[in-house]
C-alpha cells in the first residue's frame, strides 16, 4: 500500500500526526492508499513557510507572477493524461471526464494570466484643489481552499490560481478521497517557477478544517462541500475575522416546456443527469415536464436511453459512468431510493441492483429513474449526488417555476423551450444562480463567476471571473496632497469637496 504525503514548503513531507485516511479503487473496493491527516502542528509549519514566501511573491510584478501560470498551463496540458489516470483511479468516474476535469481547472489558469490587467486600481487626477485619488489592489496576504472530492482538480485550480496571481500564498486542504491529483498540482506549480511556499498542500479531515479556519495568519477561506459544513466553515471563519466563500449542495432543477425538443432534453437530462455518477453539484436531479402530455413522453424517451446507459470502471471506455467513490456513499444513496420508494414515488428505471462481472466489490449503482414525485418526499428535498433523476410533473409553467423557487437550494437551473419569452421571463425571476436555457449544466466559463444562491453560498463573492479577484484582493484608497497644495492653517471639519 502507497503512503502519500503533505507538500509543504516545496518538499514532501510524510505525515507525523499517526492519523490516516484510506484511498479506495471505488471499482473494485480496495484500498490502494493511505493520506495522512495533518495535526495542528504541521498546519503551522505550512503557514510559517506561506508566511516567509509570501511578501517577495507579492512584491513581484503582476506580469512576473503571470508568466508562472503561462508554463503551469502547458505543463497541465501535456500531463493531462497522466493524471486523468490517477484522478479516475481514485474517484472512479470515466477518463473523459476527469479530463474535463483538468480543463475545466486549466480554463481558470489560462484566466488568471490577465491578471496584470484585473489587478488594476483607479485613479482620479484632481479630486480636489491638488489632491490626486487613487486605489489599489493588495493581496490578503495567506488564503486557504478547502475542496471537496468530486473535482480534486478542477476546484483546487479555481482556487488556487486566482489566489496565487493576485499576489497571495495559499494552502489547500484537499478531499482526503482523492488526494493524489492535488499533490501533482504542486508539482506543476513549482516546475512552472513558482517559489516555494507560495502553494502548498496539506492533507487533513475535519479537524485540519478547524484549525484552518481558527489559524490567526490565514485571512481568506474558500470551501466548496455540503450545506451543513459550508455553513458551519463560513461561521467560523468570520467569528474569526476571516474573509469566507463557502458553497454547498444543490437540487437543480430542468422545466421541460410542452414546446421543447423532448429528444434534445431527454439526451440533455441524460447526460446531466447521470455523468459522473450524479456526483456533481451541477447535475441536474429534477426534472420538471409541464403538462400531462409533456411527461408521458418524456417518459417514454428517458426510460429506454437509462436503461441502455454503460456503467463500468474507469478502464472500460465505453462507460457512461462509473462508481461512486466509496462504499459509505453507495449506502446513503441506495437508502433515499428505498425511501422515495416507501414515501409512494413510482421507480420507473430500478439501478439498485446493479453488478460489474469482474467488480463486485465495487461502489456501483446503476442509473434510477422516480416519476411522480412530489415536493414533500425527502428525494426531492435532499441533494442525493448519485445517479437518481427524479420528475416532478407541473400542470402549468407558474407551476413549474415554483418549485426551484421555493427550494432551499438555489445553485443551477435550466429551461428547455423555443419560446424566448418564457426563457427570458425564466431567466429575470428565477432565484437561482446560474441558469441554462437550452443548456443543461450552466457552468459559466471562466471569465465570468460561479456560484450559487440561497442555502448553495454563503458569503459575498462567487468563485472565478473577476468575482475571484476582488476576493483574494483588499483595495486600499490613498488621497494625496503635495505641499505646493496645502493651505495654512489647521482644519477642524470634515474634509469635503466644493
Amino acid at each position: 500500500m502507497l503512503d502519500l504525503t503533505h507538500y509543504i514548503d516545496g518538499e514532501h513531507h510524510e505525515g507525523s500526526s499517526g492519523r490516516f485516511a484510506e484511498v479506495f479503487n471505488p471499482a473494485t473496493g480496495e484500498i490502494e492508499k493511505r493520506t495522512p491527516l495533518a495535526s495542528a502542528s504541521e498546519l503551522d509549519r505550512a503557514v510559517a513557510a506561506a508566511k516567509a514566501a509570501q511578501p517577495e511573491w507579492a512584491a513581484a510584478n503582476p506580469q512576473k507572477r503571470a508568466r508562472v501560470f503561462i508554463k503551469l498551463a502547458a505543463l497541465l496540458e501535456e500531463n493531462k493524461a497522466a493524471m486523468a489516470e490517477d484522478l479516475s483511479r481514485e474517484h472512479g468516474k470515466t477518463i473523459e471526464d476527469s479530463k474535463g476535469d483538468i480543463q475545466r481547472g486549466l480554463e481558470v489558469v489560462e484566466f488568471v494570466i490577465a491578471a496584470p490587467h484585473l489587478l488594476k486600481g483607479e485613479f482620479t487626477e484632481g479630486a480636489g484643489p491638488g489632491i490626486d485619488m487613487y486605489s489599489m489592489r493588495q493581496p490578503v496576504g495567506i488564503g486557504a481552499g478547502i475542496t471537496p472530492f468530486n473535482f480534486p482538480a478542477m476546484i483546487p485550480l479555481w482556487m488556487a490560481a486566482p489566489a496565487i496571481a493576485c499576489g497571495n500564498a495559499f494552502i489547500l486542504k484537499p478531499s482526503e478521497r482523492d488526494p493524489s491529483v492535488p499533490l501533482r498540482i504542486a508539482e506543476l506549480f513549482e516546475e512552472a517557477g513558482l517559489p516555494k511556499g507560495i502553494f502548498q498542500v496539506v492533507q487533513g479531515d475535519k479537524e485540519t478544517v478547524e484549525a484552518i479556519c481558527a489559524h490567526p495568519e490565514i485571512g481568506a477561506i474558500s470551501f466548496v462541500g455540503s450545506t451543513p459544513i459550508a455553513r458551519s466553515v463560513y461561521a467560523n471563519a468570520t467569528a474569526n475575522g476571516k474573509r469566507a466563500q463557502c458553497f454547498g449542495g444543490a437540487k437543480n432543477h430542468m422545466v421541460i416546456m410542452p414546446d421543447a425538443d423532448l429528444d434534445q432534453a431527454a439526451d440533455a437530462l441524460i447526460g446531466a443527469g447521470y455523468g459522473s455518477a450524479g456526483e456533481r453539484c451541477m447535475a441536474i436531479s429534477v426534472a420538471v415536464p409541464v403538462g400531462q402530455e409533456t411527461a408521458d413522453k418524456l417518459i417514454d424517451k428517458l426510460k429506454p436511453r437509462i436503461e441502455e446507459l454503460h456503467v463500468g470502471p474507469y478502464t472500460d471506455e465505453k462507460a457512461d459512468f462509473g462508481p461512486l467513490v466509496t462504499a459509505a456513499a453507495k449506502e446513503k444513496v441506495l437508502g433515499l431510493i428505498e425511501t422515495g420508494v416507501a414515501d409512494g414515488a413510482k421507480l420507473v428505471v430500478d439501478g439498485r441492483g446493479f453488478s460489474h462481472q469482474g467488480y463486485e466489490d465495487g461502489f456501483f449503482v446503476g442509473g434510477c429513474l422516480f416519476d411522480d414525485v412530489t415536493p414533500d418526499m425527502e428525494i426531492y428535498k435532499t441533494e442525493i449526488f448519485g445517479p437518481v433523476l427524479s420528475v416532478v410533473r407541473a400542470k402549468t409553467y407558474e407551476e413549474a417555476i415554483d418549485l426551484p423557487m421555493k427550494h432551499e437550494y438555489g445553485n443551477g437551473v435550466s429551461i428547455y423551450t423555443r419560446d424566448g419569452d418564457a426563457a427570458r421571463d425564466f431567466a429575470n425571476r428565477i432565484n437561482i444562480g446560474m441558469v441554462g436555457v437550452n443548456v443543461p449544466i450552466p457552468v459559466p466559463l471562466a471569465y465570468h463567476s460561479f456560484g450559487g444562491w440561497k442555502a448553495s453560498s454563503f458569503g459575498d463573492l462567487n468563485q472565478h471571473g473577476t468575482d475571484s479577484i476582488r476576493f483574494w484582493t483588499r483595495v486600499k484608497t490613498v488621497t494625496a496632497r503635495w505641499p505646493s497644495g496645502v493651505k495654512d492653517g489647521a482644519e477642524f471639519s470634515i474634509p469635503v469637496m466644493n
